[in-house]
């Protein structure tokens, strides 16, 4: 039996469906008829068969819009912002439209507060599935070795805040979602100006959790301009949460002294007490992040915004947990690694340009900051010791 009019109809077939792939690509790359180009999200290839498929060939992609309630989905979760962001969110968009993920396994209290999935940002084919299964609009991305650990294992470092990012870039240009991805006051370097640091400078940090930051900042700026993706970022200063433990960075002595000053009346820091650093409460942080991806796009002048509360240092903090705790002493240990890191940082951010954009305004100075603190830990305390 003679199979060559077979193979001549199969390699026909073949031609054809090459042939009106390439008119599709066509379509979604540009015109040649008319000369010109449109942007379109990057191509990601899954798989390894040699028979790959462009990631945006086949998907249907849930606009945002003003009226509904947005998906959210939180990657990094059970960091140090993770859960109040999701119990802050919750309160506004409902408690099923806010998930929770990270890669691992968390408190019961936290399972049971609200959604709370497995995503692993490294796994793209996870991360994409995600953001499908569950029509996923926002996407906050808190995924991040901080500075301190990140010095410690610079390659997992790397990994996670670098390659993890790309993939989430990737993900919300291909599914038109908005995303927030915080910076840090740890974006800014030796040469960049220190008191006020403005929102354009020169950066250079010398650290790997700084040098991503910046590389996400300049990212992010880059795939807002190339592929229109709604990227939004805040560089936070040092944030003091009261319900959650330090997390590695060079600012969460201002989280531990009031652990330690209820518990054993005194402190050992490892920063000088000179040390000038930007800080901001949780509440005013989750607002502001809240705020930020809520404001018309027309009002923002820029994709990164510095934001600012109070600038203080570790004498200055001591001082007044002196105020409610007269019998508190501090003792200074300094940490070489924390304090060149400290010594390279902004004292004070210049955040100007997003109270002018968006109407950003702090609620906590000093004062309101120490009270709240010892409030919420003097009662844990003592519901420790009844117990």
């Amino acid at each position: 039996m003679n199979s060559a009019p077979f193979l001549l109809q199969g390699v026909c077939r073949e031609m054809l469906v090459t042939r009106m792939l390439r008119q599709v690509v066509g379509q979604m790359l540009g015109s040649p008829a008319c000369g010109c180009w449109t942007a379109a999200p990057p191509l990601r290839f899954l798989g390894t068969s040699p028979r790959q498929i462009p990631a945006d060939t086949n998907f249907h992609s849930a606009s945002f819009s003003g009226t509904d309630q947005p998906r959210v989905l939180i990657t990094g979760g059970l960091g140090q912002l993770g859960v109040g962001l999701a119990n802050f969110l919750r309160k506004r968009f409902g408690k099923d439209n806010v998930i929770l993920s990270d890669i691992r396994k968390p408190p019961d209290h936290i399972f049971h507060s609200g959604p709370f999935i497995y995503s692993d940002i490294l796994d793209y084919k996870n991360l994409r599935e995600i953001v499908v299964n569950n029509r996923i609009t926002w996407l906050f991305h808190y995924s991040a070795l901080l500075s301190a650990v990140g010095e410690a294992n610079v390659s997992l470092a790397r990994a996670v805040n670098i390659t993890g990012l790309h993939n989430v870039l990737d993900v919300a240009a291909e599914h038109s979602l908005r995303l927030f991805v915080p910076s840090t006051i740890g974006a800014f370097g030796p040469t960049s100006p220190r008191n006020p640091t403005p929102d354009l400078c020169v950066q250079r940090p010398r650290t790997i959790y700084g040098v991503s930051k910046v590389h996400a900042e300049l990212m992010g700026e880059y795939y807002h301009y190339r592929y229109g993706l709604d990227f939004r970022c805040l560089r936070y200063p040092g944030i003091i949460s009261a319900d959650s433990q330090p997390g590695g960075g060079t600012t969460d002595y201002a989280v531990q002294i009031f652990h330690d000053a209820l518990k054993n009346g005194k402190f050992e820091c490892n920063l000088k007490p000179s040390t000038r650093l930007p800080m901001m409460y949780i509440d005013d942080c989750l607002r502001a992040t809240l705020e930020v991806m809520e404001a018309p796009s027309e009002s923002l002048s820029m994709r990164t915004y510095n934001v600012n509360a109070m600038s203080f240092t570790p004498e200055d903090l001591a001082q007044e947990v002196l105020k409610h705790i007269p019998e508190f002493q501090i003792t200074y240990n300094v940490d070489s690694v924390r304090q060149a890191i400290a010594d390279s940082w902004p004292m004070n951010f210049d955040d100007s340009k997003a109270r002018k954009d968006w109407g950003w305004k702090h609620e906590f100075d000093l004062p309101e900051l120490v009270t709240t603190m010892l409030n919420f830990h003097g009662s844990d305390t003592r519901v420790a010791h009844a117990n």
